[in-house]
């Protein structure tokens, strides 16, 4: 039987939040299957908290070289993915993604994906240049269902640029000048477990958008293991299960972390009675930091001039001290020509 203490260090094992990993930039993207991207800033402090001697210009370079892209891919929201990801996974979820697409009713989405195709044939576009133009092929249509449309059913990723975290506010999209090749859903469950096992098919489920996967899980070569609770669990046989008394360091995980968003039963990271606080109404997952491997607290960055300071709002009572050599090497990344300096607020 697994306790909720050996859930939490064998998830935090294979997210590499017990220790960093020794590699490089797509590595660990890959052995993460990605890292949520609603902004362009959280990626890159995901990738910091996980990965050994990480500097900025190494995601930068890794995205402008199209080694890693920030496209739609898990629960049709923005992801940072290596290219090999995006080729073989992106036709994975496109039955998800055209089913969110069909919220819009009177569409001729295939004549819409083929205008799509052609007008960024000659160069990438914002949403705001792009919906115009779709108006004009399609007259008195509702030009934020035709967009939504596209980002849907048409493989595209987001162009970076030399801004400081690699997308300005407004990003361009472009075709991806990939070739799909699909992978089998099997795949897919295999490498997430990988990455947030031991889980069960609901889990799989959240994290990823699809649906079905209980039947095609329950099929496979899998380990099944049960938790405190009873209930069943799928494991890869060898995927790392290091135990509940293993030490687990302070990290500070970037808002909409993917090791929030990546079970249907989140309280192997986050207690139930903090869930409110963490996931707000407007679906924002705040930053939090881990303490004894759990979300003890919410954080956020606040820069004047040339002073950058890490506020910290704890669930419970937590001494800054425990939090300081984290912290601080948190805003020498983020904020890297700024004083810093950590301060305790209460409320999150």
């Amino acid at each position: 039987m697994l306790t909720l203490g050996d859930l939490n260090r064998a998830t935090l094992a294979r997210q590499h939040l017990l220790d960093r990993h020794k590699g490089d930039v797509a590595d660990v993207v890959h052995r993460l299957v990605g890292l949520q991207a609603q902004e362009p800033r959280p990626p890159y402090l995901g990738v910091w908290s996980r990965l050994a001697g990480f500097a900025r210009d190494d995601l930068h370079a890794a995205l402008h070289a199209r080694t890693l892209v920030r496209a739609t891919m898990w629960r049709a929201t923005l992801h940072l993915v290596t290219a090999a990801d995006f080729a073989v996974f992106r036709p994975v979820v496109a039955p998800m993604l055209a089913a969110a697409a069909r919220r819009f009713e009177g569409i001729d989405f295939d004549a819409v994906v083929a205008a799509a195709d052609r007008l960024l044939a000659a160069g990438p576009m914002t949403f705001n240049e792009l919906r115009p133009r779709l108006l004009e092929e399609f007259p008195g249509g509702y030009d934020r269902a035709l967009g939504y449309a596209v980002r849907m059913l048409t493989p595209l990723i987001m162009v970076p640029t030399e801004d400081r975290w690699s997308f300005p506010r407004e990003s361009a999209f472009g075709l991806p000048g990939i070739d799909l090749e699909p992978a089998g859903v099997e795949t897919l469950i295999e490498r997430y477990l990988a990455a947030f096992g031991p889980a069960t098919p609901a889990d799989v489920q959240t994290w990823s958008g699809l649906r079905g996967l209980k039947r095609i899980m329950s099929g496979m070569d899998l380990e099944r293991l049960t938790d405190f609770t009873g209930r069943e669990l799928y494991d890869l046989p060898d995927a790392p299960r290091p135990g509940g008394d293993v030490p687990a360091p302070v990290r500070f995980l970037p808002d909409f972390d993917t090791l929030i968003l990546g079970h249907a039963d989140r309280t192997r990271v986050l207690a139930e009675e903090y869930k409110g606080l963490v996931a707000t109404k407007n679906l924002r997952i705040k930053a939090v930091y881990l303490v004894d491997g759990f979300a003890a607290g919410t954080w956020q960055i606040k820069r004047t001039g040339k002073r950058a300071k890490l506020l910290i709002s704890p669930f419970t009572s937590t001494s800054p001290d425990l939090l300081e050599e984290e912290g601080l090497r948190l805003l020498a990344f983020a904020e890297p020509d700024a004083a810093p300096s950590l301060e305790v607020v209460d409320g999150s």
